[in-house]
């Protein structure tokens, strides 16, 4: 099966599409469930296919380092192996070992750092990040970047995204093009929009078969993350997936795909699941609330997950004030659901060009609840 973006329909600058590969379909815009090393966390893969993803995202940073890229590929590929046959996005990487790995140098071949498990020393250039995304048999593999930290200068910001650019170039070279796979650019530039131009014209000359939007949702607030929107997604193809890398809270998605994005990934759905907290039609509740003693009523009317149809909040209260382990995975359950259901109402909103009433209304019920939609994601 060939690798391709079908439009379907706009309203606006949002857009309803399907993203067709090698291992399937996949109707956008679209939520990816975080799998880093392999496994969402606290889900089966039964339990994420439930919550209705048609994708997931691995990282080359974890798997890599454990079991590491050979060792999946010998087991048949990290679809085998984590019981997905679905498409696979893999991060290159490139973020993690700028947030996590230890004693970390930077230089034009790649970046040299130390495990952030036990000190072992590697090296990742963008032929390597790109053999070991082969390795795993990502249906997506990402190029590497440097997520330029912010707030950064102009002139750091061009730094950045220049040497982005030119391991964007190795990146494709190094990229074994096949049949139902893909390789996807990433824009940088900070907040300086000249940059984020320079970098989406560029990049657009090396014809990847997607485009992400990097190095947003880092700490500029959402005002100029959509300003950012606002200019990089008129020089991205029509043609051709969008995904915006690392967002993030409900109200981010939505706003977000009114600016022509179509994929996300975040991992606050299943944090916020392992610490209790919901997102819900009526705002973010914290289960671990005294409120919820007693509370008989479903965690979110209408919503079709296990936690919902099958217990009451007070039931949820008990599990996390007990620290039994199922109350992470239901409530991980319920965040996913509510992430996918709302990507699936965002498409059947486009569709029927009323994307800004569907916005409306969600953004309402949010209001008439007892808690703010919005939500750390550290």
């Amino acid at each position: 099966m060939s690798f391709f973006y079908t439009l379907q329909a706009t309203d606006g600058r949002a857009r309803a599409g399907t993203l067709t590969t090698g291992h399937g379909e996949v109707p956008t815009p679209t939520f990816m469930a975080v799998g880093t090393a392999g496994t969402v966390k606290a889900m089966t893969a039964d339990a994420v296919r439930a919550t209705g993803a048609k994708i997931v995202l691995g990282n080359t940073y974890h798997l890599m380092l454990r079991p590491s890229a050979e060792r999946v590929a010998r087991l048949g590929g990290l679809h085998r192996m984590m019981d997905w046959p679905g498409p696979i996005l893999t991060d290159s990487g490139g973020f993690q070992v700028m947030s996590l790995a230890k004693l970390r140098k930077m230089d034009e071949t790649g970046v040299t750092f130390r495990s952030h498990i036990d000190g072992s020393p590697y090296h990742l250039t963008p032929e390597r990040s790109t053999e070991i995304q082969h390795l795993l048999d990502a249906t997506i593999s990402m190029v590497l970047d440097e997520c330029t930290p912010h707030p950064a200068t102009y002139d750091e910001a061009a730094k950045s995204m220049q040497l982005t650019t030119r391991w964007a170039k190795r990146s494709r070279a190094a990229f074994v093009a096949r049949e139902g796979y893909g390789q996807f650019g990433i824009v940088q530039g900070s907040t300086f929009a000249d940059l984020r131009g320079e970098s989406a014209e560029t990049l657009k000359a090396l014809d990847f078969e997607g485009y992400a939007i990097g190095g947003l949702a880092v700490g500029e607030g959402q005002e100029m993350m959509f300003a950012m929107l606002d200019v990089t997604s008129p020089f991205l193809p029509e043609q051709k997936p969008r995904y915006l890398m690392g967002v993030g809270t409900p109200d981010d998605l939505l706003g977000s795909v009114a600016r022509g994005v179509d994929m996300f990934d975040c991992v606050m759905p299943t944090r916020a699941g392992r610490t209790a907290r919901a997102f819900t039609s009526k705002g973010i509740f914290n289960l671990r609330n005294a409120r919820f003693i007693d509370d008989g009523a479903p965690l979110d009317e209408g919503c079709p997950c296990l936690a919902c149809t099958r217990h009451s909040r007070a039931y949820l209260h008990h599990l996390f004030r007990c620290e039994e382990m199922l109350g992470p995975m239901l409530l991980t359950q319920h965040n996913l659901t509510y992430y996918q259901s709302l990507m699936q109402g965002a498409r059947a909103a486009i569709i029927a060009k009323d994307y800004a009433g569907y916005c409306a209304a969600v953004r309402a019920g949010w209001s008439e609840g007892s808690a703010s939609p919005e939500i750390s994601a550290s």
